[in-house]
């Protein structure tokens, strides 16, 4: 909460800098930060240091897979997933529950050197560990702000399978009372077994109309009433061989 706190005080750094649709070119003017090249930069590794290879453990594919796979070798390089972790969902949510911020990410028209400058001023005030704040400049300067919460719940896979957890998701038509919840959780570990933990996350969907859909490891369990009824359809609607009666 404290590292939230930090993040969101940052929020009022855009209006130091005068963000605002009206007052962009002002910024752009005044704003400079100096180019880094991001072919040449490497946030984990330490010169004069023989570089250990990193593992991805979850093939990911895609823009933002890449991204994600790039910060979780950083990461694991200088021993620091969860704190990266920590870090860059603390940025998505107050990116999320602020609507400046949110505008400024998505706006590719505002120039590479304030994206930069701007970020690394809410990396500053937030105190972000230089991978979590490197990071994120390599991501303003490629243009790809609008892409972090994508690129985050990327990461996110990649660290939960460093944790040796593994997620499982459950949908509902209303959220499951504390103590089914855990009965939920305890018979899915025992399913899983002790090699790894789960890590429950609860999604809402009035569409399945009742009962439950489990989904974990590449498996979905579908109790719902909605897939009951158009199973129960399906028969009714399969003509009745007389001769089996």
């Amino acid at each position: 909460m404290a590292l939230f706190g930090r993040v969101r005080s940052g929020i009022s750094l855009f209006n130091k800098l005068g963000f605002l649709t009206s007052q962009r070119s002002t910024i752009q003017r005044s704003l400079v930060a100096p180019a880094i090249p991001l072919v040449s930069r490497n946030y984990a590794n330490v010169p004069g240091q023989k570089e250990d290879k990193v593992k991805v453990p979850v093939a990911m594919f895609g823009g933002s897979g890449n991204y994600a796979s790039a910060l979780y070798i950083a990461a694991v390089k200088t021993n620091a997933v969860e704190k990266v972790e920590s870090e860059i969902l603390t940025f998505v949510e107050v990116v999320k529950n602020s609507n400046v911020i949110s505008h400024f990410i998505k706006d590719l028209s505002v120039k590479k050197d304030v994206r930069v400058k701007v970020i690394q001023e809410i990396c500053a005030e937030a105190k972000f560990s230089d991978v979590t704040k490197n990071f994120l400049v390599v991501v303003a300067e490629n243009g790809r702000l609008k892409n972090i919460d994508t690129i985050a719940k990327r990461f996110r896979e990649l660290a939960m399978a460093y944790k040796g957890e593994v997620k499982a998701i459950v949908t509902t038509v209303f959220p499951l009372p504390p103590e089914e919840e855990k009965a939920l959780k305890e018979t899915l570990q025992e399913m899983i077994g002790s090699g790894a933990k789960v890590h429950l996350e609860q999604k809402i969907d009035p569409s399945i109309l009742g009962g439950l859909v489990v989904e974990f490891s590449q498996k979905v369990f579908d109790m719902s009433i909605k897939t009951r009824a158009q199973q129960m359809e399906r028969i009714l609607r399969e003509p009745i061989n007389i001769g089996n009666i």
